[in-house]
């Protein structure tokens, strides 16, 4: 008879073995620590595909501006209603003209009727003038008859005195008599000394009348020309030999005083205007070379003006050729254009790249076998296409150029990677 299993078995106590499991925890550790400091200690490496290396050279370097522009007339006024009215054109856009001819006209029954008015008070100071004339004519005549008289009256009374002088002195008129007629002797000179000087009075006045109408008549005459030309400016005249650019109202419309009417452009008189950055403005001042590119053609050109202005973060820069003008110009035409601030010959140079932003023209990372050395610099003259170095670099030195944002960010020293 075969026994249960049951009585043979055992009960096992088992035990945990904690020092076992810390020297587990020790080694994986260790281990752990190891791989971390390998992986610091390793140095970080960039492939050269990912870089744009350039040689430090020797050579010239220009500082210039980059700007694009147009073609705009020296000469394009703006011509404006000289007064309210109704507008008659004589011309439509694009037509040729020349200097002086009518391009428009304002009909201005206002003006005309003030023209009128200014035109009858001349006529009626020329009446007034010649009516004083001859006033003054016969108040000069009043006076000299006076004169005149008084002269024979003292005559008169000198003969009466002269005839009775004997009598006088005989005592055989009374003296009352004799004194009588002394009197009207002293009588008659006093009345001829007033009637002479009311003789110079009376001229007098008479010019003073006559010098103070011819001042109110030449007053106006300079009214009636200054209605006369505003008249004549009605008659809205080209400026220059030019061609009309546009139009800015319709024929027979009223319009109101200065208001536009229509731009002329002369087309033999062209200029460049160019928008210039606002951070390159400051360098800007005028007779600075510019070198245009209109089409295939280079053309040269000089700075002229540059506007006291900034609008939309540009500064507004005009152009003048050297030289005669090219032909077959347009209006508005594009083109390009690079203004020469700097010429410098001889100096280190190396080719612009992102390396001038991304660190700040204050360093550059330099070729040194199979790594790249961060190194402290310093830029000179910055071009469009290149840049001086004026410290720490060597010609011949490789130098990389773009690419740098693969390096790491606190890294003075990376690997190369063919």
């Amino acid at each position: 008879m075969i026994r249960e299993p049951l009585a043979t078995d055992q009960a096992v106590t088992t035990r945990r073995r904690p020092l076992a499991l810390l020297a587990v925890a020790a080694m994986t550790g260790v281990l752990l620590a190891a791989v971390w400091w390998g992986w610091a200690q390793a140095e970080p490496a960039v492939p050269v595909d990912r870089l744009r290396i350039a040689e430090v050279v020797r050579g010239d370097i220009v500082r210039d501006v980059q700007a694009p522009g147009r073609l705009v007339a020296a000469v394009s006024p703006t011509l404006y209603a000289p007064a309210a009215g109704t507008v008659v054109l004589a011309t439509q856009a694009g037509d040729t003209v020349r200097a002086g001819q009518v391009l428009a006209r304002i009909e201005s029954p206002e003006l005309a009727a003030e023209r009128a008015r200014e035109a009858a008070t001349l006529g009626q100071l020329e009446a007034e003038l010649g009516r004083q004339g001859i006033t003054a004519r016969q108040q000069q005549l009043a006076a000299e008859r006076e004169a005149d008289e008084a002269q024979l009256a003292l005559r008169a009374a000198e003969r009466d005195r002269q005839r009775s002088a004997e009598a006088c002195a005989a005592g055989v008129v009374a003296q009352v008599d004799c004194l009588r007629l002394a009197d009207a002797v002293d009588a008659g000179r006093i009345r001829g000394a007033h009637a002479t000087r009311r003789l110079d009075l009376v001229a007098a006045d008479g010019e003073f009348e006559r010098r103070s109408l011819q001042q109110r008549l030449a007053r106006q005459r300079a009214l009636l020309d200054e209605v006369a030309r505003r008249l004549d400016a009605l008659s809205v005249r080209a400026p220059v030999d030019a061609r009309i650019g546009s139009i800015a109202v319709a024929d027979r419309a009223a319009v109101a005083a200065h208001a536009p009417l229509m731009t002329v452009v002369d087309l033999s008189r062209l200029e460049v205007e160019l928008q210039v950055p606002e951070a390159a403005a400051a360098d800007l001042v005028p007779d600075l070379p510019v070198a245009l590119r209109i089409g295939t053609d280079d053309v040269a050109g000089r700075l002229v003006a540059v506007a006291p202005e900034v609008k939309a973060g540009q500064v507004l820069v005009r152009v003048r050729f050297d030289g005669a003008q090219p032909a077959g110009l347009r209006q508005n035409q594009r083109l390009s254009g690079r203004i020469v601030l700097e010429q410098r010959a001889g100096v280190l140079v190396l080719p612009r790249g992102p390396f001038v932003d991304a660190q700040g023209g204050h360093s550059a990372w330099v070729l040194a076998g199979e790594h790249a050395d961060l190194r402290r610099i310093r830029l000179g003259v910055l071009g469009v296409s290149a840049v001086e170095v004026a410290e720490g670099l060597r010609a011949g030195e490789q130098v990389v150029i773009a690419g740098t944002e693969h390096f790491p960010r606190d890294a003075t020293r990376v690997l190369v990677r063919p």
